[in-house]
């Protein structure tokens, strides 16, 4: 071992990487007083069109060789099942539930929430506090969690947190406790050369594409390849590819606490319900944008990068295959000055627009950025800008963020989303783009 991997290694260091089980699906099984694991639900909006993408479905569903994350389309039609409406609302709340329950045993400085149903757990400092093994301890947390909400958890332990989380990915599928564990020699012994490749954390099919070209299939080709050969194909992301594929990561979860981004952005993406003409999809592109306008306006930032991509319609075959693709669309533009002016942001996101979009294919999907966040103090204009004017709309602009924040995103609107094919008021009901709200009623397939 070289001396900069002996910094990497913490001996007696174990983390924890704890997934709650086809979460959504698992909730709305919870909530009507079924098993998940014997019961065919999918979450999914009965209200679009088959092509929808199912949030999730229930372990009994997978059992069955159902993708998790596939279209309606595609469940097999003699599968009989229950569609659950997406309650985003409802999912927030049980897992502030579920991260209250590891609160009780575990310190906010020592847990990382990665996403709403998954999270990091750094097990080190417990493990003489409760007199027990890191195996233990996990199952105390998730048969906590199981006790007081129902939901079943697994876990990935590992001795660092690459390990933790490809222990969850990997082997605790194959464990019949729903725990995995690797360490630095179970992990080069049998995952180095799981195969695919993408079944590891981080590595994305673009990145598997790439080693191909080199005859790499798993982390043990990667180990074997010269490292100038990586660096060279993958610049600075070289280094995550070595680390990992020797079972190495030296990020602890002090460390993502600590980070502060050198930049920040903001995004926002839709997709739209049905295909949408060339001007029908400008009125969504202004929503957008204002939506994220009166987003930084309430922090007080502004932007000086846009950035805008346009998704379009698939054309299927009658047996729904994807016959083609158009692809995406779109630009940016760095600014000459930061600003937070609805005006002036919404004039920079049409020209791209414009100048960009297909006028004969119909578009299914937006995305806009706004990039290099900083305080609006930032703002400085110059001997053309009307500063009155200017100072004008922002007091204006801050009045409506007063407003939506006091009595609701939609008690002030546009008259542009009272047109036929706008959606900023139905989305503004909505929690991440899905529905937030009433308890569904069944409607059983």
């Amino acid at each position: 071992m070289s001396d900069k991997d002996a910094k990497r290694d913490r001996p007696g260091q174990y983390y924890a990487c704890i997934d709650l089980k086809s979460f959504y699906a698992s909730v709305e099984c919870v909530e009507r007083g079924l098993d998940p694991f014997s019961t065919n639900l999918v979450v999914a909006d009965p209200d679009r069109e088959e092509a929808t993408i199912c949030l999730a479905i229930t372990p009994a569903m997978k059992a069955l060789g159902i993708k998790n994350r596939c279209r309606v389309f595609e469940i097999p039609k003699g599968v009989r099942y229950i569609m659950a409406k997406p309650r985003m609302r409802l999912y927030m709340e049980r897992a502030a539930d579920i991260f209250s329950i590891y609160l009780r045993y575990i310190s906010p400085d020592d847990i990382h929430v990665y996403s709403i149903d998954e999270c990091f757990i750094d097990l080190t400092p417990y493990l003489k506090l409760y007199k027990t093994t890191p195996k233990d301890l996990v199952r105390m947390l998730t048969d906590a969690v199981f006790r007081d909400t129902g939901i079943t958890a697994t876990a990935g332990i590992g001795t660092n947190l690459f390990l933790a989380k490809v222990a969850l990915d990997i082997t605790a599928k194959k464990s019949p406790d729903g725990l995995g564990f690797l360490d630095n020699g179970r992990f080069l012994d049998t995952v180095a050369h799981h195969r695919p490749i993408t079944d590891i954390w981080n590595v994305g099919h673009g990145t598997a594409a790439r080693l191909e070209k080199f005859g790499v299939y798993d982390l043990a080709g990667v180990a074997r390849l010269p490292e100038k050969t990586l660096y060279r194909e993958f610049g600075i992301n070289a280094e995550y590819l070595i680390d990992h594929a020797h079972g190495l990561e030296p990020c602890t979860i002090a460390d993502i606490k600590a980070y502060k981004p050198m930049a920040t952005s903001l995004s926002n993406s839709q997709v739209l319900f049905e295909p949408y003409s060339f001007e029908e999809a400008k009125i969504i592109l202004k929503e957008m944008v204002e939506t994220s306008v009166l987003d930084i306006v309430s922090r007080r930032l502004a932007t000086n990068s846009v950035s805008l991509s346009v998704g379009y319609n698939r054309s299927r075959s009658p047996d729904r295959r994807i016959v083609t693709e158009p692809r995406n669309t779109g630009g940016s533009m760095r600014l000459s000055d930061y600003t937070n002016s609805l005006k002036e942001l919404t004039g920079y996101f049409i020209q791209i627009y414009d100048r960009s979009t297909h006028r004969d294919i119909p578009i299914r999907n937006l995305a806009i950025g706004l990039g290099n966040l900083a305080d609006e103090s930032y703002i400085e204009g110059d001997m053309f800008t009307d500063t009155a004017k200017r100072e004008r709309e922002r007091a204006l602009l801050g009045a409506v963020v007063d407003i939506k924040e006091r009595f609701g995103k939609n008690a002030i609107v546009k008259g542009i989303s009272f047109e036929p094919k706008a959606t900023a008021r139905a989305r503004n009901l909505m929690v991440g783009g899905h529905n937030g709200g009433e308890v569904p009623k069944s409607q059983n397939k």
